[in-house]
């Protein structure tokens, strides 16, 4: 159970003392504290790290240092050959702590390769959605592409959505088909209060971020910073959005100074939901 010092779980009962209102049998108001949210998306690049070596607990110390309730995966193995048939996404879950849900999108040496989710919080329902993608041929190599969301159970008995994805490297008619397909998917009317993460392969200015930001806004105050390739980055192709028109507040954004434990920094963000 977290604390109020974290303001992470409470509802908080205000009894008007002296005005007679319990005694009158009127029932009090229930009012929740606003809740934060600190969020990673990662692409793990598989986990191997940019000296060579495959090492998914180092990862996981990147991860519990962020002290994430949510955070979305990218280009996890399970049970590939390349990373010594590790089921990586299940090995951080136990080395954080964390709940974890498997998004593969294929297979690929023996095993599966895609997206991942982990939380602290409850997991209520769990989907996996394909995205579209250009078919790959000898000539031009692609990847299927898709997205996991998570519905989780916050503090205070409400809900919310998240969503761990990753766009197409090299095609970028794949990428804007993907961001509407991302859009169509989790950005209705109806939908929950929802976060969005993940390695969209494009940076601030380009289409497929332009058209995600007809539903979303990026959790970030400079979407500009990069975060690709670690070691010195120049490109910003990896981010955390929210819903516009949710209940969201980013309180704080930055990418995570960390060069080696893969080919991606992390992107953290820490958003309230009133």
């Amino acid at each position: 159970m977290r604390t109020l010092g974290h303001r992470a779980s409470a509802v908080l009962w205000i009894l008007c003392a002296g005005s007679g209102w319990l005694s009158a049998g009127h029932a009090a108001e229930p009012m929740q504290l606003p809740l934060q949210l600190r969020v990673l998306c990662y692409n793990i690049h598989y986990g191997q790290g940019t000296d060579g070596k495959y090492d998914v607990a180092r990862l996981a110390r990147v991860i519990q240092a962020t002290r994430p309730d949510l955070v979305a995966l990218q280009e996890v193995d399970v049970g590939v050959k390349r990373s010594g048939r590790v089921h990586e996404a299940q090995r951080l879950g136990e080395l954080t702590g964390l709940a974890v849900r498997f998004g593969p999108t294929q297979h690929y040496e023996g095993g599966l390769f895609g997206n991942a989710v982990l939380t602290r919080f409850p997991i209520e329902n769990v989907v996996i959605h394909p995205l579209p993608y250009t078919e790959s041929t000898a000539e031009l190599v692609t990847y299927p592409r898709g997205a996991i969301a998570v519905d989780v159970k916050l503090p205070g008995g409400r809900s919310a959505r998240f969503i761990s994805t990753h766009f197409q490297h090299n095609v970028p008619e794949d990428r804007l088909a993907e961001a509407k397909a991302i859009n169509q998917l989790f950005a209705g009317e109806q939908a929950l209060s929802t976060i969005l993460a993940g390695d969209m392969n494009a940076t601030p200015d380009s289409a497929p971020i332009a058209e995600l930001l007809t539903k979303w806004t990026i959790a970030s105050d400079q979407p500009e910073t990069p975060t690709a390739p670690s070691g010195k980055p120049r490109s910003r192709i990896d981010y955390v959005l929210y819903r516009t028109g949710a209940p969201f507040k980013l309180l704080e954004s930055r990418v995570v100074d960390e060069s080696v434990a893969s080919d991606h920094r992390p992107v953290l963000a820490v958003i309230e939901l009133e």
